[in-house]
This record gives C-alpha cells, sequence and structure tokens, in this order.
C-alpha cells in the first residue's frame, strides 16, 4: 500500500478512558480497528484512572502492530498519525498522544490531535450511506450528553448539553443502585427488554432550551428504591428497610430497569424533537457509547419514521471508544489542511471544543 498511488493513509490511536485502540484509514476508508477492552475496572465497580493508564502502556503497541498487520500495510506508508488529545483521563490521554508524537517523528509524518466527541459525531461518516451536511447529532456517553449542529467534517457546533450528569452516567449509576455490576449500562438495557416500561412513572426534567439534566432523575430512582417503590422523594415514613427494599428488587427488576431506561430515552428524545423543530434540520444522527443500547436504537429508528427523518446510526463498534472515529476525524483534518504539525501539543482532560 504505498503512498505514490496516492492514498492518504492516517494511523489512528484512541486512549481517552479503558479502551486502548488503534486503526489504520486508507483514503476515508477503514482498514482495521483494534480494540483491546481492560476488564480489570469489573471487580472496582468503575474506571480507576492509574490502572487505565498502566493498562495502556501495556497494551498500546500489540494493538497498533496489530491494526497494521490487519489492513496489510506498513509504518513507512503512513501519512500521518492521529490521537485523542481529549476529553478523557490524562493518564490515559498521555499514553496514547505521547506514543503519537514519538512515532510520527521517528517517521517523520504529521501528528493530528482529534476532539474524543467531535470524533464521536463523525463516526456517522464510515460507513455509508452516510449523511449530506448539515446535520445534526444527538451524541450520547458516558461523560457527555449533547445535541450537535454539523454543517462540515471541520464545523461542529454544540446546541444543546447536560448541565450536570450525562446520560450514560444515569445508566451507570442507576445500575448501581441495583446492586447490578459494572458496566451496568447494558445490564440496565438487557433487563429491560423483558419488562414493562411504563410500570413505574419517573420525572422528566423541565430544563430551558436543548440542555439536559439527569441529577434529578438519578435522585428519583434513588429515593424510590430507598423506599420500596412507594416514593420517590425523601420521607421518613415511607423508608424501606435494606431486606424490603432487596425484596422490591428482586421481584420488580425488568420493569424497574425498563421505565428507567424509558425515562432516559424519552428525556433525549423529546430534546431532539425540539432541536429538529427549531433547526429545520431531518438528517439526523446518533453516536456515542450510549447510542450501543437497543432501547435507544430502536426508538430513534421508530421516532424517525414517525417524522420523516433520515436516520444514521453507527455500527456498534463505531459507537462505543474506537481508534476508526479519530481515523476518519483525522483524515478530513488532513485533507483540509486543519492542523498543526506541532510535537509540542499536549493532552486536556477537559472538553473544550
Amino acid at each position: 500500500m504505498p503512498q505514490s498511488r496516492g492514498e492518504v493513509i492516517i494511523l489512528a490511536i484512541e486512549s481517552s478512558c479503558d479502551e486502548t485502540s488503534a486503526s489504520i484509514c486508507s483514503d476515508g476508508k477503514i482498514l482495521s480497528n483494534i480494540i483491546a477492552t481492560q476488564k480489570i475496572h469489573e471487580q472496582y465497580g468503575g474506571v480507576i484512572p492509574e490502572l487505565a493508564s498502566r493498562a495502556h502502556m501495556q497494551n498500546i503497541v500489540p494493538v497498533v502492530d496489530a491494526a497494521v498487520k490487519k489492513a496489510n500495510c506498513q509504518l513507512s506508508d503512513v501519512s500521518a498519525i492521529a490521537f485523542t488529545q481529549s476529553p478523557g483521563l490524562i493518564g490515559s490521554l498521555l499514553v496514547g498522544s505521547q506514543f503519537a508524537k514519538s512515532l510520527a517523528l521517528a517517521l517523520n509524518v504529521p501528528v493530528i490531535p482529534v476532539h474524543h466527541m467531535q470524533a464521536h459525531v463523525l463516526a456517522n461518516l464510515i460507513e455509508t450511506p452516510a449523511p449530506a451536511f448539515p446535520f445534526l447529532c444527538l451524541t450520547v456517553s458516558g461523560g457527555h450528553t449533547q445535541i450537535v449542529m454539523c454543517n462540515a467534517p471541520g464545523d461542529i457546533h454544540v446546541i444543546g448539553e447536560t448541565i450536570d450528569d450525562a446520560a450514560g452516567e444515569a445508566f451507570d449509576k442507576s445500575a448501581k443502585m441495583l446492586g447490578l455490576p459494572y458496566p451496568g449500562g447494558p445490564l440496565i438495557d438487557k433487563y429491560a427488554k423483558y419488562g414493562n416500561p411504563l410500570r413505574f412513572k419517573f420525572p422528566e426534567p423541565q430544563i430551558a432550551d436543548l440542555n439536559f439534566s439527569f441529577s434529578g432523575l438519578k435522585t428519583a430512582i434513588l429515593y424510590f428504591l430507598k423506599n420500596a417503590g412507594q416514593n420517590m422523594v425523601f420521607k421518613e415514613e415511607f423508608t424501606a428497610t435494606e431486606t424490603e427494599q432487596a425484596a422490591f428488587i428482586h421481584e420488580n427488576m425488568n420493569d424497574i430497569c425498563a421505565s428507567i431506561q424509558h425515562r432516559i430515552i424519552t428525556i433525549l428524545l423529546n430534546k431532539l424533537k425540539k432541536a429538529v423543530d427549531k433547526t429545520g434540520i431531518m438528517r439526523i444522527c446518533l453516536a456515542g457509547g450510549v447510542s450501543a443500547n437497543s432501547g435507544l436504537r430502536n426508538a430513534f429508528k421508530k421516532l424517525g419514521e414517525e417524522k420523516g427523518w433520515q436516520t444514521y446510526i453507527p455500527s456498534f463498534e463505531y459507537c462505543t471508544d474506537n481508534a476508526a472515529m479519530i481515523a476518519i476525524a483525522a483524515y478530513y483534518k488532513f485533507l483540509s489542511g486543519n492542523y498543526e504539525y506541532d510535537l509540542g501539543i499536549s493532552a486536556s482532560a477537559k472538553s473544550d471544543w
């Protein structure tokens, strides 16, 4: 795969949290997307930053090697190396950024920093048919919940976002309250398939404009469980014993999960409907790790059919953290020249766009 034939070949690295991933992209086509998931965090009920960064150091060389081999190319073929610059766990980001810059220096090729959330949005461009511009994207992950307007690969603007907690956090924290192991979001999705989503009525926050809020919902779920389903606010007379709480959860797990998932999804989609009404844009995308949730995917597609939207959802492997989305974002940056060949550029935990 020599560059003399004109290919733009991007080697991309993603290390923002607890997945170490590398991908090769040739002229906008993904040739490989290797992901190493860290299992060590399961026993702690969440990601431990120090353990995550250590695992990245162990995984990054074999993951990059596997990505290059699967793409049937050589490092000498690479046009540029991309990495996730922000946001994320700073220790994890530093492993990926330092590796990328060192390799770029050795190969004498540009290094391209990529914003993790912008990459989630642009993951919708990996497969065909891809959305035409402009489009709206509901981006839902463990740390972010946003509605963005994408006018071009380099012209992406947030028009609505959470003012406190993210939808993914609401899923995971609810799962923890239910006694489910980490990561709990997929387990809520699993149990919800067998439950009645209208059994328990959780509140929908009334937040202005296109912004979201999930902290109040989490509090309502907490007291609902503490009160064994009797009330969603703290009242001494409703407080159940731990035995009563456990029995209530065990007997109603499917319906509780279905009702929690239903409320989170309706919060997301009601805001999305408002965004469509406000902008008039009918090409709508879904992105981020929570877009792998089957309930959200199905509800999104159904709403799109009812409203006459053109809807797009990446394949599962491009929804969760992966280097292919970093590669496609970097590819368009490379074509536009919208990047700085600066080995002094550093990683950042902040999510500023």
